[in-house]
């Protein structure tokens, strides 16, 4: 690809969220544990991002407060990708990662609670649409669904609460920051991350050892590729493209997520699941654009490259 291409911010957000896309697969693909599939991705992607920070000559210059904001969201993390991770297994790489970008729910819903933010129009009709999205997916009766399925929609769920925790840890963090890209922030909680889920791995019992070289490869490419080369992507073009675009590309990584699912994993859909991943994606689309016009530049940014699924 011509380097002018490359450097299209466009290209760039495009690019990024369908790296960003193929996180689930590589879960997927390794025969690790799911803790030690998660510490392995933030150890690679947080490793890869403070080399680039020490390349380009970038100081971490935190503040104690912000050293403390960015332990916060360290546990959040690694709560969202403990729990994330067992979703894939349970429910595969398409609906877990649906369920976890429902955190602009979550979002709104603090927005509500902490920030006092009324609701707008089109929040409350996303929030309806998405759970009838979600049934029409999952099916309405829950109790009809077998052990694992159910613990796997729980976990997708409480994985958006864990990423609605880390997202809002981000942004206090970002408050009097004058860089527009969190890159200082996400490799410190990357990697502080990886330390809450190797001693986690620990008290479960999991080896961190990784026995074939396919699995390393798989997890090289997973915190390579979609945690730190995806995000670098989509955080440097976003103050550059239209909310529109920025809102498309935040639909984009679970659409596409859905596709691997269905192409590699031959996941079976019906017309009714179709139908009701389209309504709960368009839900996904309409919370976020919604709340991706308040707020000033640097933190719509930062936010909004959160928010793609690393």
């Amino acid at each position: 690809m011509p380097r002018r291409a490359l450097l299209n911010p466009t290209i760039r957000l495009f690019v990024g969220a369908a790296l960003i896309s193929l996180s689930p697969v590589w879960v997927e693909l390794v025969s690790v544990s799911p803790t030690t599939s998660g510490f392995y991705r933030v150890l690679i992607g947080g490793s890869a991002l403070a080399l680039y920070l020490l390349v380009t000559g970038k100081r971490l210059g935190l503040s104690r407060r912000v050293w403390w904001i960015l332990g916060i969201g360290s546990v959040f993390f690694a709560l969202d990708l403990w729990f994330w991770h067992r979703s894939i297994q349970y429910v595969g790489p398409g609906l877990s990662t649906l369920l976890a970008n429902f955190q602009v729910f979550i979002m709104m819903l603090a927005g509500v609670v902490l920030l006092r933010q009324a609701p707008t129009a089109l929040q409350l009709v996303a929030m309806p649409l998405a759970v009838v999205g979600l049934g029409m997916i999952v099916g309405f009766d829950v109790a009809a669904l077998s052990p694992d399925y159910q613990w796997g929609i729980l976990f997708g769920l409480l994985t958006a609460v864990s990423y609605a925790g880390y997202l809002l840890s981000l942004r206090a963090s970002r408050r009097d920051a004058t860089t527009r890209v969190p890159s200082r922030e996400v490799a410190v909680i990357s990697l502080v991350t990886a330390a809450i889920l190797g001693v986690t791995a620990f008290v479960e019992g999991e080896s961190l050892a990784v026995t074939s070289v396919a699995d390393f490869s798989w997890l090289a490419a997973y915190g390579i590729l979609s945690h730190c080369l995806g995000w670098l992507f989509i955080a440097s073009s976003l103050p550059e493209v239209t909310p529109t675009e920025a809102g498309i590309a935040l639909l984009l990584q679970p659409t596409l997520s859905f596709v691997w699912d269905i192409l590699f994993f031959g996941r079976p859909m019906t017309t009714v699941e179709l139908v009701g991943a389209a309504l709960a994606l368009t839900a996904i689309f309409l919370g976020s654009r919604s709340r991706s016009r308040k707020g000033p530049e640097l933190e719509q940014a930062s936010a909004a490259a959160e928010e793609q699924k690393p």
